[in-house]
């Protein structure tokens, strides 16, 4: 296929878990840990996460977003935002989406660059996954896509994911946009993480 100047072939991975895993839970690492509910967080929090985690990533939809319409998403009691914090700091975060009943998407996860590659990804993993099971649903699904770090499909398989469903979408590069600072409107593509 050709691709247009200006644009992104990507490729989409749906992935779904039926039951809670039966493995054990990740080990917890050896930092000072909390994790807590963002209980309606402002508009500039919730954009200082998204962007901070999904820059490298090219995660763009949100920042597409008038305040008003990410306000009245984040907002909704059936949206929960959790934020991991080490040592104090924020980092990483999830989003579980409950408003499609029964089901619950795990909407966005990732950790900011900083805490990559300590063990916190597979810990924030299990422990949004576990959290997602307490309400019981029929299923929880994510997607992930090539531009995602490169072993998000991995990761996501190992913690009990199944993929059920994959697509193939041109998008619009969001670098061109504006939506990202111009050290990253290069057109090469994404960086590995």
């Amino acid at each position: 296929m050709k691709l247009v100047a200006g644009k992104l072939e990507t490729r989409i991975t749906y992935l779904e878990m039926t039951e809670p895993p039966s493995t054990p839970a990740a080990p917890i690492p050896a930092l000072k840990l909390a994790m807590l509910r963002a209980e309606q967080p402002s508009v500039a929090f919730y954009r200082f996460l998204y962007n901070t985690v999904g820059e490298p990533w090219l995660w763009w939809e949100r920042r597409q977003l008038s305040d008003d319409a990410l306000s009245a998403i984040i907002g909704d009691p059936l949206v929960e935002i959790y934020v991991l914090y080490v040592g104090g700091v924020p980092a990483g975060f999830s989003e579980l989406d409950r408003r499609r009943k029964p089901d619950i998407e795990l909407a966005y996860f990732g950790l900011m660059e900083d805490f990559i590659g300590r063990g916190l990804g597979r810990f924030l993993l299990r422990w949004t996954i576990d959290q997602a099971w307490t309400r019981k649903p029929r299923r929880l699904w994510v997607h992930t896509c090539d531009l995602d770090h490169p072993r998000s499909l991995a990761i996501y398989q190992q913690a009990g994911f199944v993929p059920y469903r994959q697509a193939t979408e041109i998008i619009d590069d969001p670098r061109l946009s504006g939506a990202f600072p111009a050290a990253n409107q290069s057109t090469n593509g994404p960086e590995s993480g």
